[in-house]
């Protein structure tokens, strides 16, 4: 084989997809968009991700690290929705080194002084669901993490806030309510809470339910959605129904009895918590335990998973909630229960 040869052959082998069976791969059947194309622009990575900080610096950007897997819907709506708005695209190609990781991917991957496979990296980088995506200064710190869909207008925000370096004297959520308040319905949606306020959280536990507060603000369509679409339907009022609710302002000044029993402000426990998206809903158990979070867009079929997977208590046996929602969603599919994961 002659050099031309050779070379022709390592560039076709860089650049031609490995596909192999995902883990975490939905059912037949199911809405599945399987494998999606990423954009051109996207980094031809080796996956040395201190390689790939190193070159992002030299060359004045910032790296972004996309965890997808095949047949995710959210993972397809974020190509598709965000990266076809030309000023997303091209803030981001501007900015930043866009790298994807197969969350259930074998492929060799290096950061700081660790090897691993793109697939142990996910579980050590406690990735739950796609897509969650990891901003990274020039010191390869983590500044900013998304987990799940953010709408596009909140997207280019997390941009925005990352490339101006505003993470190093504010949070991603005070910023976001700084330069875009979204155009909302204006109020909280309480008609589902079952505490009253003042909160006191500690003595709501000893009910014996575990606790899902919701924090929100009154601009915020995706809170809208959430209560006027997705929690109004029945299974999700009867999912519900196991839960000691709450639904608070994220900004309030209010005073709570936090689950520990100590007292604090609404806004300064949101903060301690780090809540970064409105809605945020976090779950706890019954010993006051903070076990699971939804910090991103979510449509009903996933919602209504996340508190079957709490009220069950099923994160003691598999801690992996992206295969027991697979698992799930067999499980219906077997009752004869129709599954569209993006209605």
């Amino acid at each position: 084989m002659n050099k031309l040869s050779f070379l022709v052959l390592c560039f076709s082998l860089i650049n031609t997809p490995v596909y192999s069976k995902q883990e975490g791969e939905l059912g037949a059947g199911m809405v599945n968009p399987g494998f999606h194309e990423k954009p051109e622009w996207f980094k031809n990575s080796f996956l040395d991700l201190n390689e790939d900080i190193s070159e992002a610096k030299e060359a004045g950007k910032k790296l972004i690290v996309f965890f997808y897997q095949d047949g995710c819907p959210y993972c397809k709506k974020l190509l598709d929705d965000n990266f076809s708005q030309k000023s997303i695209a091209d803030k981001t190609r501007k900015n930043f080194d866009l790298v994807a990781v197969n969350m259930w991917g074998d492929n060799e991957l290096v950061f700081r002084k660790n090897t691993y496979t793109e697939k142990t990296f996910s579980e050590t980088a406690k990735v739950m669901y796609t897509p969650t995506i990891l901003f990274f200064d020039e010191k390869a710190n983590i500044v900013l993490r998304m987990n799940g869909y953010y709408q596009p207008g909140k997207f280019e925000a997390a941009l925005d806030y990352v490339r101006l370096n505003k993470f190093k004297n504010q949070k991603f959520s005070e910023y976001v309510a700084e330069v875009s308040p979204p155009s909302a319905k204006g109020k909280l949606h309480k008609s589902i809470e079952t505490l009253a306020q003042p909160y006191q959280f500690r003595q709501a536990l000893k009910k014996g339910k575990p606790l899902l507060v919701m924090f929100e603000q009154t601009q915020c369509p995706g809170c809208d959605e959430l209560h006027l679409d997705t929690l109004k339907r029945d299974e999700s009022k009867t999912l519900l129904k196991a839960f000691e609710v709450a639904v608070v302002d994220m900004w309030s000044d209010e005073s709570i009895i936090k689950p520990d029993g100590r007292r604090s402000r609404l806004s300064s426990w949101a903060k301690e918590l780090d809540i970064q998206y409105a809605p945020s809903l976090v779950f706890f158990d019954r010993h006051g335990k903070d076990v699971f979070r939804i910090e991103g867009y979510l449509k009903s079929f996933h919602v209504q998973s996340v508190l079957e997977y709490v009220a069950q208590e099923a994160y003691k046996k598999q801690s992996n909630f992206q295969r027991w929602i697979d698992d799930r969603a067999h499980r219906l599919r077997a009752e004869g229960v129709e599954v569209d994961l993006m209605k």
